[in-house]
């Protein structure tokens, strides 16, 4: 997973919100220099778009749209579902299949959803996998805190905030940090039992300024283990069963953080050679894979270490 570095600031343009957020803390620092909008309201339009997306799109809200469409309701879409949906359809064709979030109903029967259950006969995966062509059941996982970061972004940019930096478990930074340089993101070691960010890093990137979104993907923290086998919370939507492969981890940079999200699973469902492969052959994308055997990173990948 990724961690911000941190450093101590240098100037008092720069400001930190904080909160609670889709299961954990998130941290926006921005540059409010020339921003005309007061700290108090940029903190309560932060948190009003946070809770939007949450009765939107999360799938441990009940009241959410996305609860109530997978319990069969009819709902009216909202920006926030009518938008992702869209992206999700792209970002399944840009990955030929390895990001679906139809795949909720695998996600439940191997126990990495919204249940407990796992170890699944091979009939109930055949019935998972009929179930998600079906397309009533979604889960926008591996996707909606990436997205809930271009949101974010986006509102913060409508204000002229240039320099940013927003972290809602996945990363969107754009410009400066206080030192004036490139923000510095921390990639994890993905070792098994590293729950705690930050605490054992492989490597450091840095930013160019320029906006993008840095998301890492990994099975070493969400996994368990049958009869002294290990089953990862990477399902193949394709095939319905937990991955194989010896990719630990992949951390993309892409020009917004829910594609970043998308192809960040899409390269831990398909591996480590269709990932080199995607990963050089499309502009404005780059990677970092940490595989059992190595690592590799793209060209245009800026390490530090």
């Amino acid at each position: 997973m990724l961690c911000i570095l941190m450093w101590s600031c240098s100037t008092d343009r720069y400001v930190s919100f904080s909160g609670y957020a889709q299961g954990g803390i998130y941290t926006v620092k921005a540059n409010l220099k020339g921003v005309k909008t007061g700290q108090e309201a940029i903190g309560k339009g932060i948190d009003s778009l946070l809770n939007g997306i949450d009765f939107s799109l999360s799938g441990y809200n009940k009241a959410s749209l996305l609860s109530r469409h997978n319990r069969g309701e009819q709902i009216t879409p909202d920006r926030f579902f009518s938008e992702l949906t869209a992206l999700c359809d792209e970002y399944y064709a840009l990955s030929e299949g390895a990001f679906d979030v139809r795949s909720a109903p695998l996600f439940d029967i191997w126990g990495f959803g919204f249940t407990t259950d796992s170890l699944p006969s091979p009939e109930r995966v055949s019935a998972a996998l009929e179930e998600c062509r079906s397309g009533r059941t979604l889960n926008f996982n591996a996707v909606a805190q990436g997205y809930s970061c271009d949101v974010i972004a986006r509102y913060l940019d409508s204000l002229g905030v240039e320099d940013m930096l927003v972290d809602i478990g996945e990363i969107y930074c754009r410009g400066l940090n206080p030192k004036g340089e490139g923000w510095t993101i921390g990639v994890d070691n993905p070792s098994d039992g590293n729950n705690e960010p930050g605490r054992e890093l492989r490597g450091i990137w840095q930013s160019d300024g320029s906006g993008c979104g840095i998301v890492t993907s990994g099975n070493y923290r969400k996994f368990y283990v049958r009869d002294g086998r290990k089953y990862a919370h990477t399902i193949d939507p394709r095939t319905g069963y937990p991955v194989t492969h010896e990719l630990l981890s992949a951390t993309i940079v892409a020009p917004s953080a829910a594609l970043a999200d998308a192809l960040a699973t899409a390269c831990m469902v398909m591996g480590p050679d269709w990932s080199k492969e995607f990963i050089t052959s499309h502009e404005g994308i780059e990677g970092y894979l940490i595989c059992g055997s190595g690592v590799w990173n793209s060209e245009g990948f800026n390490l530090l270490q």
